[in-house]
């Protein structure tokens, strides 16, 4: 009888970091502008000034970018933002993005 032998292969791993993605507000004619930045101060956890500033970039340009996270933190802020907008009848739209790095 031969014993058995076993035969550990070492592999080299390299992880590579987790894809991140911009979450991107759109502008609407009807969502209002204080409701733009209550969402971006408490979902996105910008200060009011800088709420206020991506507001009017939004405004102005039609669309901007709210944050940029790992997929499931972006994908649960457009999530919570998406709930919310519906509750208070607000047609906000925030979409998601890859981030190319």
């Amino acid at each position: 009888m031969n014993p058995s032998t076993n035969t550990l292969i070492e592999q080299e791993t390299t992880l590579k970091p987790p894809g991140m993605y911009a979450v991107i507000i759109h502008n609407d004619e009807i969502t209002t502008m204080d409701y733009v930045v209550e969402v971006l101060v408490e979902i996105f956890h910008k200060t009011v000034t800088d709420a206020a500033a991506l507001m009017m970039d939004v405004h102005e340009h039609g669309q901007g970018i709210a944050g940029v996270y790992v997929f499931d933190i972006a994908a649960t802020k457009k999530s919570q933002s998406d709930l919310r907008s519906a509750e208070r009848g607000f047609p906000l739209k925030l979409t998601l993005r890859e981030v190319v790095q």
